[in-house]
């Protein structure tokens, strides 16, 4: 047996002691938790549901790879990767979505290729932007998003240009 395997449970065991040390009804703490927890997801799941089929819808119908093509002169010109568009287009929507799209660059291009290498810095250095808005506004119950989405649109696209910089001072292209 790992070792490493007890870890959770000893600490599950550990918190449990403690709050009963303390007279702390840990049963009922667990089940208030609990319920709470139930009550935020069911104020986040519709705006979820929404986003991602809003991101199916994109990818499906071909308007990412058109406005992929689009953009491609802009991004040359900014200096990075044209076949990044698409990372670029979906990352701040989806981040199982950007995985992908990253994981298909990387096949056809090579992880340790110049586009491969850009994808993987992107994924690591940029946010799932109305993701983490829908989850985090949505459990705080916070509608009007004023300054949020252009502040971190402006960081997500600060970040792609960044990364491919990085990926050229660091490794060259």
């Amino acid at each position: 047996m790992n070792p490493s395997s007890l870890v959770i449970p000893v600490l599950l065991a550990a918190v449990a002691v403690y709050g009963t040390g303390r007279r702390v009804d840990v049963y009922g703490a667990l089940s208030r938790g609990a319920e709470e927890g139930l009550g935020m997801l069911m104020r986040i799941v519709p705006a979820l549901v929404g986003l991602l089929t809003a991101v199916s819808m994109f990818r499906a119908s071909g308007a990412m790879e058109w406005f992929a093509g689009l953009c491609s002169p802009v991004l040359e010109w900014l200096g990075i990767p044209p076949e990044t568009a698409p990372l670029m287009l979906i990352r701040p929507v989806s981040g199982s979505g950007a995985l992908a799209v990253g994981t298909d660059l990387m096949a056809a291009y090579g992880p340790d290729s110049y586009i491969g290498r850009v994808a993987a810095v992107m994924l690591g250095s940029t946010e799932t932007t109305f993701y983490t808005i829908a989850v985090y506004y949505g459990s705080a119950g916070i509608i009007k998003t004023r300054h949020t989405i252009p502040a971190a649109l402006t960081a997500d696209f600060v970040g792609f240009i960044a990364s491919a910089f990085a990926v050229r001072l660091f490794f060259g292209t």
